[in-house]
């Protein structure tokens, strides 16, 4: 049985895990779903201060303070870019690292993983602190989900904080051995899944899985996503 501390991607919080916590808690795992500052339920304690720091301490305390050992770390989306340096500062307590559809890191020491918002999703409004969640996002990245699963995200997305992009990451030699699995969604709107399984990001270190889902397979397949978890998790 494993403990799995669930860290959603831009514009959600723990809310988008509500379909997959019960399967795995009757699978006898510990789950621990986590909001980061800025969105979902904490939308009314975004700043312009609220960046990576921010939501890596997010991880962090919620690890502290439920005394947790020997975790799986799972990262949707951007937040790959968080869960490695909360695994590179707290290595002892990590079992593996689960990108689910996500950005992965690369194993250097200089800055990495920040871009330019504007570039991808257009320019945003003058001060403003988040990029905005709409239809024509969930039409490109997430097409499967319709239907009741479509207004629940429509209703519940919030601005995603501008400095999850644009602040950089910084990872040292302790990430290195810590052991990585993945899982691709092949309707997300990104680059194909077989040039990224054959190395367009960079190398694979460790086992994975491919899912025929938009970007969140949370809402839209959980019980395979569920499974694969699992499946990944005994590897």
């Amino acid at each position: 049985m494993s403990k799995f501390v669930l860290v959603p991607g831009a514009w959600l919080g723990a809310w988008v895990w509500r379909k997959i916590i019960p399967p795995l808690v009757s699978e006898g795992n510990e789950v621990y779903p986590i909001t980061l500052t800025g969105m979902g339920e904490r939308v009314h304690l975004v700043s312009k201060e609220v960046g990576m720091e921010t939501a890596i301490q997010d991880v962090l305390n919620v690890i502290k303070y439920n005394d947790l050992e020997d975790i799986i770390l799972v990262g949707h989306s951007f937040a790959g870019k968080v869960v490695a340096p909360v695994a590179d500062r707290i290595p002892k307590r990590i079992k593996s690292i689960l990108y689910l559809d996500a950005v992965i890191p690369e194993k250097i020491r200089t800055p990495q993983a920040s871009f330019n918002a504007s570039d991808e999703f257009g320019t945003l409004p003058e001060g403003s602190l988040g990029i905005p969640f709409n239809e024509d996002i969930l039409n490109h990245i997430g097409p499967d989900v319709q239907g009741m699963d479509r207004s629940w995200i429509l209703s519940k997305a919030t601005p995603w904080p501008l400095k999850h992009s644009t602040d950089p990451i910084v990872i040292s030699k302790n990430f290195d051995a810590i052991k990585c699995t993945y899982i691709f969604c092949t309707m997300s709107g990104g680059d194909p899944v077989n040039e990224i399984i054959e190395g367009k990001w960079g190398e694979l270190y460790g086992p994975y899985k491919v899912m025929d889902t938009g970007h969140w397979p949370m809402v839209t397949k959980p019980d395979e996503l569920v499974e694969n978890m699992i499946a990944l998790s005994e590897t």
